[in-house]
């Protein structure tokens, strides 16, 4: 896994990398993941792959709403 990522994504959910984070912080950090991979299979769309479909499953699959 990107460390680095993972680091800058947790801080931007308001909790730092090392620290116990309480339930909303964790909450803010899995949506943050969830939309780096939306972004990921739109990004494929975009260069006429299939990432569309990919992001509308990931979206269904968390219950993520637009």
């Amino acid at each position: 896994m990107n460390q680095e990522l993972l680091r800058k994504l947790k801080l931007e959910a308001g909790g730092s990398f090392f620290e116990h984070v309480n339930s909303d912080i964790q909450e803010k950090f899995a949506e943050l993941i969830v939309n780096e991979c939306l972004t990921i299979c739109e990004n494929f769309g975009d260069k006429g792959m299939d990432g569309h479909y990919c992001a509308d499953e990931i979206k269904k699959h968390f219950g993520v709403e637009e």
